[in-house]
């Protein structure tokens, strides 16, 4: 929107030369304010060169309204010329603009010039030279006092008859009453032509005389005839035969609203539409509003941004589902390798819509690293059903006002961000996707994941309520999908009303078939070089997804292989021809030598480090701990703990303490240092109840001076009594311990179920050892296993049932 300038400065810069806007069936007055649509080229054409030089254009009434292209022989000789003080490119391709009227001018001669009119133009004199006289006063009287009489007969607005009393010049207060007389164009002109202030005047008052004779008559008259003719009627049809009488009237006139061109806009919209009931009321109460309220003002375009937004929505509009299970299969081969558990359930969910259309069916969660394909699995699959597709990120989002929306109560109040993603995708039932779900905040302002309850409840989103819009809109037919990293910041409620299904990450062998079959021929494509000229081998891929980079998904890995293509094409712009196979050494030289990950396996084993294995938003990840004795008592945690892993590291050494006793060590040795554990990258905040079993083998190690093996890394939460508890994440952790080169991985027994999920090349590769108790865990990890003074304790299962009561002999 264009900023104000200045009236007076226009009106000493007054040009001569002016492109031409013409009128078809009113005339522009000069100090009048104007809205205007502009819709006609050569038009559109005369307001651009306005903007584009000093803002100044022609106002010149047609004699023939009906004149499409006007020629310079169809538009008056007299003119005004107005100022753009604001303008707006609307959707339909028309301008609307906001004009000053500043003064009266003459066309001398027409100029021709590509695309719109421009005419050489004269000032006149706008007032005249008619002194001040008693005739002068007595006529400004009258019009005053007849302006009064015609107010409440013509339906004026009441701020007239305020400002024609402030109003003194007679040629300024014949302008003004002519303006709102809603006059023919011609009587119009004849009015504006007139240069002597006082005839100008005589004339409006003669006008008056007429305006106020006739509009008696006719109000008697329609009186009668209204009273008999909607004796009995509806009100709506009411409504509807008056609003023709109107429109009939102005045909007569000869004039056109724009309040009312602009609100039959809205009607004409809404008969083509099928509206719920309550929304259908709600917006034709809007539009008696709009209809009653002058259109520049604020409120009026706060009803007018709630219209465009009611009629805009895709209410009634939808898409047909394609329900070819096939098919599906297909988009989701094509588009995915692997995940073949998570492509089953989404081939189920369809299987269920197939056989019945009206089932509301479950909100999915994808829930897993990044990189591994959650938002491109919602993109297959509205592929495969041919929905729309839109998507929307909630990562930091903490207005609830960004689900439900604004409340229309100032200038500038949205839809959610719901609603306006259902616009986007013109149909009520895209496939709609909620990314990061897990990163959602809340603060003074409310709580969105409390908003997104009624979203993604199936039982309440068929009334989802909108703050902006007031009136309940259906998402039942939305397939809804939701993406997280981790499924622990989640509030509960908000999980419940999803199913989640998790996405691993992948293996090294994954990587490379997706690199092979997926990355690098649409990098290739994406860089312009040649399929048949650039080939990467498979050891290339290997080497790119195994000593590049070190990650469950395959995000860097693309990244890599973007990286090699960029060189390859700059090669291709500057002239070379290209044909290269990109192997380990063509590597090297275009990405430098591998990266050297700083937690990969030790070389050699140390007294008081132990590896464990950590989940992470980001996967699995190996997580090196250190222990040291230093002077002094207690425990000290440092490497950015949270609560939980500060927890875990104080049972483990209370534990710790305890079972020294039980093997061949100095029992004292814990309580008479100060026990320092260390988790190097103190930057990274580190937080969960899977580290207990390492950081009590890096102290028992400590106590015992016996190094923990190289090859080996745990997982698993520990108790006072040396119990060892199930985690989480299994598949994630064993990966990275493959990753980073460990071949034994130490997992509690109750977590064997989730070994099935591992694939099983991976199995082969690494050695499970499940546990159950500390002791256990240290016979599997320290490279020389402790002596034990006293046997383990026999568990639940390992013990023998009692006899039944019936068979036990009595004392």
């Amino acid at each position: 929107m264009d900023n104000n300038l200045p009236v007076d400065d226009a009106v000493r810069g007054l040009p001569t030369e002016l492109p031409v806007l013409p009128l078809r069936q009113f005339v522009a007055f000069p100090f009048m304010v104007l809205p205007l649509f502009v819709a006609r080229d050569r038009s559109i054409a005369a307001v651009d060169d306005a903007l584009a030089g000093d803002r100044m254009l022609l106002l010149v009434s047609q004699r023939d309204a009906s004149q499409s292209e006007p020629e310079p022989d169809d538009l008056y000789r007299v003119g005004t010329v107005a100022v753009v003080l604001r303008s707006m490119h609307l959707s339909d391709g028309r301008v609307k603009v906001l004009l000053q009227c500043l003064r009266k001018v003459r066309i001398d001669s027409f100029i021709e010039h590509e695309g719109s009119n421009w005419v050489n133009v004269t000032p006149v004199d706008h007032d005249g030279d008619s002194s001040w006289t008693a005739e002068g006063e007595a006529i400004v009287r009258a019009v005053r006092s007849r302006v009064e009489e015609l107010l409440p007969l013509k339906n004026l607005p009441p701020e007239v008859l305020a400002v024609t009393t402030g109003v003194e010049r007679p040629g300024r207060l014949a302008d003004l009453v002519a303006s709102h007389l809603q006059l023919r164009v011609a009587e119009a002109q004849e009015i504006l032509e007139v240069d002597d202030s006082l005839a100008r005047l005589r004339k409006v008052d003669a006008m008056l005389k007429r305006e106020l004779e006739l509009t008696s008559t006719q109000a008697e008259a329609e009186s009668q005839s209204q009273s008999s003719a909607l004796h009995g009627v509806s009100h709506e049809q009411r409504e509807a035969f008056l609003r023709e009488q109107l429109r009939a009237i102005q045909s007569e006139l000869g004039e056109v609203d724009p309040r009312g061109e602009e609100v039959d806009e809205y009607r004409a919209k809404l008969e083509e539409m099928v509206l719920p009931p309550a929304a259908q009321e709600e917006v034709l109460r809007q539009l008696r509003r709009m209809e009653r309220m002058h259109p520049d003002g604020p409120e009026a375009q706060v009803v007018r941004n709630y219209l465009d937004w009611m009629v805009d929505l895709p209410w009634d509009t939808e898409s047909t589902d394609v329900l070819d299970l096939v098919n599906a299969r297909a988009v989701l081969d094509a588009d995915h390798a692997h995940l073949d558990s998570v492509k089953e359930r989404i081939l189920e969910f369809l299987g269920v819509r197939k056989l019945r259309q009206d089932s509301r069916g479950p909100i999915l969660c994808f829930a897993g690293p990044p990189g591994v394909g959650k938002t491109s699995l919602g993109r297959s699959i509205a592929r495969a059903m041919d929905r729309e597709f839109v998507r929307i990120s909630l990562g930091g989002m903490r207005d609830e006002a960004e689900i439900r929306g604004h409340r229309r109560t100032y200038v500038g109040a949205m839809p959610g961000r719901i609603v306006q993603a259902l616009k986007q995708a013109g149909t009520s039932n895209p496939v709609f996707m909620l990314d990061e779900i897990d990163k959602l905040g809340s603060d003074f302002r409310g709580d969105p994941s409390a908003a997104l309850l009624e979203v993604l409840d199936p039982e309440q989103n068929s009334s989802f309520s909108d703050h902006f819009l007031s009136v309940p809109f259906d998402l039942s037919k939305v397939l809804f999908i939701a993406t997280a990293n981790l499924l622990d910041p989640i509030p509960p409620a908000l999980r419940d009303r999803m199913e989640v299904i998790q996405l691993p990450g992948y293996t090294p062998e994954e990587k490379v078939e997706i690199g092979s079959s997926f990355l690098v021929p649409h990098q290739i494509e994406e860089h312009g070089l040649d399929a048949g000229a650039v080939r990467f081998t498979r050891s290339s891929v290997k080497a790119l997804a195994t000593q590049y980079t070190a990650e469950a998904g395959v995000r860097n890995l693309n990244r890599k292989v973007a990286a090699v293509c960029r060189k390859l094409a700059r090669r291709a712009a500057e002239g070379e021809a290209i044909s290269a196979v990109i192997d380990r050494r063509a590597l090297h030289r275009y990405l430098g030598p591998p990266a050297q990950f700083a937690d990969a396996r030790p070389e050699q084993g140390e007294i008081g480090v132990a590896t464990g294995l950590a989940w992470t938003e980001a996967g699995g990840e190996v997580l090196p701990i250190e222990a040291a004795l230093t002077p002094g008592e207690g425990l000290v945690l440092t490497g950015h703990l949270g609560d939980v892993m500060k927890e875990s590291g104080r049972a483990a050494l209370s534990h710790a303490r305890s079972i020294l006793g039980e093997i061949d060590a100095d029992e004292s040795m814990l309580s008479r240092h100060e026990v320092h554990i260390h988790i190097p990258a103190g930057a990274i905040p580190k937080d969960g109840p899977s580290a207990g079993v390492t950081i009590a083998a890096a102290i028992v190690s400590l106590a015992t001076k016996v190094p923990v093996s190289t090859d080996v890394a745990m997982t698993g939460e520990i108790t006072l009594r040396g119990r060892v508890l199930p985690v989480g994440g299994v598949r994630e952790k064993a990966l990275a311990a493959l990753r980073h080169g460990f071949t034994r991985v130490v997992l509690p027994k109750a977590n064997l179920q989730d070994v099935r999920e591992i694939p099983r090349e991976l199995k082969r590769r690494i050695e499970f050892i499940p546990v159950s108790t500390m002791r256990e865990v240290l016979d599997a990890v320290l490279e020389q296993p402790p002596q034990w003074r006293t046997p383990p304790r026999a568990s639940s299962s390992d013990r023998p049932r009692s006899a039944p009561a019936a068979a036990r002999q009595p004392r």
